[in-house]
This record gives C-alpha cells, sequence and structure tokens, in this order.
C-alpha cells in the first residue's frame, strides 16, 4: 500500500506530513502471524483476505490518530504541535515498513480475485516510509519548516513601511484584488516571493533529493513516477497533453483579450500589444486565476455583473449560515447531510490570537464518522462557492466511508477536486442564486446574450485561466524530480514554463537568487498540482452527463445549454453522482468515469460546449480589434545572480547613453 493518506481532496492546506497510514502503533507486535495462521486456513486467497481485514482494521486507527495530529498542528501552528505531529508520523512510518515486510510475503500477483490482486497491489508500495528513520525525519521536518515559513510570511504595507505585519491572507489578497496601482502591485508581488520562496530553496533541493530517494526505493525511476502511479495509465503525461492541446485555442483567444484590455487600463509601455503580460497585473499572487480583474475588462461593463456579496451581508449571512445552505444543495440531490460532529469540529472562520494555514480543505479522519472542514470563510460570493465545493470533498468521503482504506480516495487524483467543482458549476449560475433568494427574479434571464458572455467570460477568467498554470506546475516539478532542471535553473526554467504556456512574465527581472515556485503552497508542501488540471476539464465532464440526467442540457435543444444547468433538486442526477462517489478507487478511474459519463477517456469537449458561446465572441471580438493571438518573447531577464543582473544593468545602462531614435530591429 502506499502508506500517505490520500490528500487528494483537501484543496489547499493538506501536507505530507501525513504521508503515512500506518495502523498500528510502533508499540504492537503483529496481530496477524501469516505463518501461524496458515495451517488454520486451507484456503490460501481466504487467508490473504483475513490479512487484508487486519491491515485495514489497524491502518484506519492509525491514518485517524495522524490525521488528528496534522489537523491540530495546520489550525494551530505552534512547535508544541509539531513535534507532536512529527512524532506520530515517525510512529506510523516505523509501523508501515514493518507490515509491508509482512505484506510482501504475500503471492498477491498469483491471486484469482481481482479485487484481492488491487488491495495487495496498493498495500506493496510502502512509500516515503521506506527511508531510514533519520532521513523520513528529515524529510518529514523539511516539508513541515517550508509550510511554516509561507504560513508565517509577512511583508511591509508599501505605503507604510513601518507596517510590515501584512500577511498572504487576507491582506495581500485584497491588496492584489482591489489595487490598480502598478507599483504597489509589484512591491507586493516581489516581497512575497522574498519572505516565502526565496527562503525555501536550500530546503526545496533537499526534499527533492530524499524525495527522489524514497521513490528509487519503491522501486519508481523518480518521485515524478511515484506521484503519477494513482493515475494508473502510463501514457499520463501524453493524454494531459492532449487535453491541453483541446484547450489552448480558447486559452489564446481569452489571453489576448486580457492583455488588450489591461493594455487600456495601464498603457503600453506596461503592457505591450504583442508580448507577455505582466504578471503583477492580474489580481492573483500567482497569477492562476484574473477573476479579480473582472471590473476592468468585463466584455459589457454597462450590464451588471452578477455578485451577490450585499445581498448576502443584508441577508445576514454567516460563515456557519453559507456552509448550511451548501448542505441543503447535497440533501436536495439525496445524498447525504453533515453528520453532527461536522459542525461541532470543523473550523469555518478564521480564529483569532494564533497562526494557522488558512487555505481551505476538507479533510477525512478515516473512522465513517468524523469528517471536517478548515477554511477562513469570507461572507462573499467566491467564498459562498468554496463552501460548496469543499462539501463536495466531504460528501466523497461519507460515500466511500464503507470501503477499505486503500479505496477511501478519489477514482483519480483528479476525481475529489471535480467533484467539488462540479457544486460549483451549478451554485455559480443566476439561475440557482435567483432559487435560493440571493438574486432577483427576471423575466429575461437567460435571453440576455451580453449578461450571457459576461457570466462565461467571468467563470473562463477562473476556469479556462486556470489550466496552463495547473499543467506547467508539476511539468516543472516532474522535470526537476527527474533531473532535468537542476538547482542551478530552478527559477529560470520556472519562467520559461511560465511565458511558454501562460503568456505571462514577472514584473521585474529574476535571479536563480530568487525562488519563484517556492512562492506557491503547493509546491514547497508537497502536493501534486496536476490533479488540478484534470479536474478543471473533466469536471465539465462530470457537469455534462449529470445536466443530461437531470433534463437540464440537450445538446440539440439552444433552450437548453450547458452553462445555464443547474442539478439542484434532482435526485436522478444525484443517484448517479452517489453511484460512482461509493467507488472510491475500489476501481481503475476509467471505470468510474464510465459509470457517471459513459466514457472510460478524459475529454475537454465538456468545457468546450460550456465556453461555446464565450469561444465565438472572443474570436470575433479579437478579430475585429486586429488584436495579436500568442505572445513574442519576453525583455525580461533571468541570470544566475543579483550581482551578474547588476551589472547588466549597468551595461544597458551605457548602451541605452549611446542609442539613437531609431528603433529596435525586432520592432515593426
Amino acid at each position: 500500500m502506499l502508506f500517505a493518506i490520500s490528500l487528494k481532496a483537501r484543496k489547499m492546506s493538506c501536507l505530507v506530513l501525513l504521508l503515512f497510514v500506518a495502523t498500528a502503533s510502533t508499540f504492537y507486535v503483529s496481530g496477524f502471524d501469516p505463518d501461524l495462521e496458515m495451517d488454520q486456513i486451507p484456503d490460501e486467497e481466504a487467508r490473504a483476505r483475513e490479512y487484508l481485514d487486519y491491515l485495514d482494521e489497524e491502518f484506519s486507527k492509525w491514518a485517524t490518530k495522524s490525521s488528528l495530529a496534522e489537523w491540530a498542528y495546520a489550525s494551530n501552528i505552534t512547535e508544541e504541535n509539531l513535534a507532536k505531529k512529527l512524532a506520530v508520523s515517525a510512529e506510523a512510518a516505523k509501523f508501515s515498513k514493518q507490515q509491508w515486510l509482512e505484506t510482501i510475503k504475500y503471492p498477491w500477483t498469483t491471486y484469482k480475485d481481482p479485487d484481492l490482486r488491487r488491495q495487495f497491489q496498493k498495500h506493496s508500495v510502502l512509500g516515503y516510509a521506506a527511508l531510514d528513520a533519520d532521513k523520513h525525519e528529515k524529510l518529514e521536518q523539511l516539508v513541515s519548516d517550508m509550510s511554516s515559513i509561507y504560513s508565517k510570511a509577512k511583508i511591509c504595507d508599501y505605503k507604510n513601511p513601518n507596517k510590515c505585519d501584512l500577511s498572504l491572507e487576507p491582506e495581500l489578497v485584497e491588496i492584489l484584488r482591489t489595487s490598480r496601482d502598478p507599483d504597489e502591485l509589484k512591491h507586493v508581488w516581489v516581497e512575497w516571493r522574498k519572505m516565502s520562496g526565496e527562503k525555501c530553496r536550500g530546503m526545496f533541493e533537499h526534499y527533492v533529493a530524499l524525495s527522489n530517494e524514497a521513490a528509487t526505493l519503491n522501486n519508481f525511476t523518480d518521485n515524478a513516477e511515484y506521484w503519477l502511479k494513482d493515475y494508473e495509465s502510463p501514457d499520463f503525461r501524453d493524454q494531459v497533453a492532449r487535453l491541453w492541446d483541446q484547450v489552448r485555442p480558447l486559452y489564446l483567444q481569452l489571453h489576448a483579450y486580457v492583455r488588450r484590455k489591461l493594455r487600456e487600463t495601464y498603457g503600453e509601455k506596461l503592457v505591450t500589444a504583442r508580448g507577455p503580460i505582466p504578471a503583477h497585473l492580474l489580481g492573483n499572487m500567482w497569477s492562476q486565476t484574473w477573476n479579480n480583474i473582472l471590473d476592468i475588462s468585463t466584455p459589457y461593463p454597462d450590464k451588471e455583473a452578477v455578485d451577490v456579496t450585499p445581498q448576502m451581508k443584508k441577508q445576514g449571512y454567516t460563515p456557519v449560515k453559507m456552509f448550511r445552505l451548501a448542505e441543503e444543495f447535497f440533501t436536495s440531490l439525496n445524498l447525504s447531510a453533515m453528520p453532527q460532529s461536522f459542525w461541532e469540529r470543523s473550523i469555518l472562520q478564521k480564529p483569532e490570537g494564533r497562526e494557522l494555514i488558512c487555505h481551505a480543505s476538507a479533510w477525512d479522519f478515516y473512522d465513517g464518522k468524523d469528517f471536517r472542514i478548515k477554511q477562513c470563510t469570507r461572507t462573499d460570493m467566491s467564498h459562498l462557492f468554496t463552501a460548496h465545493h469543499e462539501m463536495g470533498h466531504v460528501q466523497y468521503f461519507i460515500q466511500y466511508r464503507e470501503r477499505p482504506l486503500v479505496y477511501k480516495e478519489g477514482a483519480n487524483p483528479g476525481f475529489h477536486e471535480a467533484v467539488g467543482d462540479v457544486m460549483s458549476l451549478s451554485v455559480s449560475t443566476p439561475k440557482h442564486l435567483r432559487e435560493i433568494g440571493l438574486l432577483e427574479d427576471d423575466a429575461s434571464a437567460g435571453e440576455d446574450y451580453e449578461a450571457t458572455i459576461n457570466y462565461l467570460y467571468l467563470q473562463g477568467l477562473q476556469k479556462i485561466v486556470f489550466l496552463p498554470y495547473a499543467y506547467l506546475t508539476d511539468l516543472w516539478r516532474w522535470d526537476v524530480f527527474k533531473g532535468k532542471i537542476t538547482s542551478e535553473n530552478y527559477n529560470c526554467e520556472w519562467w520559461r514554463l511560465r511565458e511558454k504556456y501562460q503568456g505571462i512574465e514577472p514584473p521585474v527581472d529574476r535571479t536563480e537568487e530568487d525562488f519563484d515556485p517556492g512562492a506557491k503552497y503547493h509546491i514547497i508542501a508537497s502536493v501534486p498540482y496536476i490533479r488540478y488540471f484534470v479536474s478543471f476539464v473533466i469536471q465539465f465532464q462530470f457537469h455534462r452527463a449529470l445536466c443530461e440526467k437531470a433534463g437540464q442540457f440537450d445538446p440539440n435543444d439552444p433552450k437548453k445549454p450547458l452553462h445555464e444547468c443547474d442539478i439542484y433538486r434532482s435526485t436522478e442526477a444525484g443517484n448517479l453522482l452517489g453511484k460512482m462517489l461509493q467507488m472510491g478507487s475500489s476501481r481503475p478511474w476509467p471505470d468510474a468515469m464510465e459509470v457517471l459519463t459513459g466514457q472510460r477517456d478524459m475529454d475537454a469537449t465538456g468545457l468546450l460546449d460550456y465556453f461555446s458561446p464565450l469561444a465565438d465572441w472572443l474570436e470575433r471580438d479579437n478579430r475585429e480589434s486586429g488584436e495579436d493571438i500568442g505572445w513574442e518573447p519576453t525583455e525580461k531577464r533571468c541570470v544566475q545572480t543579483q550581482e551578474e543582473l547588476g551589472f547588466e544593468e549597468s551595461d544597458d545602462d551605457r548602451r541605452t547613453e549611446m542609442q539613437t531614435d531609431e528603433p529596435r530591429s525586432e520592432e515593426v
């Protein structure tokens, strides 16, 4: 078994410090002796099944213990909680290794029962516990330390340099969302990276080495291959590349349109007509979604955008009320309500007086009863959607709670995220927001073309824009683990990929003394990211199937477009979804995909169906404005050291003094 708790559902905050789902205390002697039991169980597969039952019972105990220790640390970052968490992980790892030595004695590859083989196959991978105790502890410590640096990072205020207590959430997120001062945005962008990623660079190098060593001990060539095993597809990277090829033309059209709107706002000097987009102007610390620049880029600005935040505040919404509303959505589908313990133990708003990992996350404690969400909830529309997303993860936990522990995960790592987002696709529709009383009734709803384009544009700034970022993040890490990208070119290769796939550039020149990948939580916390790319594609595949089941989408009926579908109160859709959720990972993911969609392959046509009106509009608007599609190479530089950058800047200054007014040769 991969003795790693499935972190797939913990959207932003599950650390790999729970990597080891062990199932008995270090001080226990295994309660199942295969040699003593051999004579008592004549049938070898029956004996193996009894051993699996023992493993499941014991592993579940340790999974619960590990999750509780991780929760305690993530919700209250102290040295004491860190020490407790690491101690639990060390015990789990030690037991995991002991039990693994018993597991591999079984000739499971010869068994006839496919479920038996599948469970043993999952148990046969030891995971990071394959490292010796000291190295395992070091790996845990490295990830903990990098995560702590990230979570505690603070910068000084641009307008008040003596005020140096600005955290990522909420202060920096809010500045990037609302400020239109490019100098302030550049300050926040640069300083955050100094206080987070740059401080993790040396630790990250050691983390890579130890992760690769653990992977080779598990008979994988490197940690990239270890991460990809859960997709159970030898050609998975090719599959993902094909998905990107399907959606890339739509991204290029959206990129061109946004670049023009930013150029109109900030001027040609800052945003050129044919170059990459400066990363600090896109409203997000990582430029992974661009919805925060809707106000300066919306296609039809005279058409009021859908924003139910004022109505939520008027109606007295609180974090608890938001999650109660999410719960009602699921029960309307004939899915499960949250247990009482969920409401008692979840953290639904940021507590005062302690440091915690604020990223929204859903937690399974592996006892079939304890499920929680940790979210620093704001009373606004975006967090209302996030509440539904996170509760989608919990619904997945609840639906597969009766499965053996090895199957308590999504069918592949992207499924969990996709299920969470499928809920948000319905909840975010104006139709649903009217249904729950947060939007006024409008007789012309669905017939207003301009409002439809604005709505799909906002969705595109979140869904389409995210795809290249999610793709390149693990393209970079896969090559790091494989040694194709070394510590000498971590940062420059990062920016090469960001330019190639996203068409963005840093606001200032960068060096290898910087470590911009480490300014992203998932990278320093060792959370694989390609799952999010997969989820952002297959969620539309899921959505289309559920909408057809609910009678809300008909490809041959223009009055039932996919983007207007809301599966709220459709027990038919809920029953179909529940059937897939209950499978967990008990079958290869194409089987689960087929149960829900009738297809066995990942496919982006659902996404393209959803956004087809926007795609047509963007192509026409870009053509009429004469906008170039794509981008020329950036003029920003990435070199080895700040000192080298200083020398180059001095040379540039001297060259500038000698230049005439003639244009550069590459200008047209």
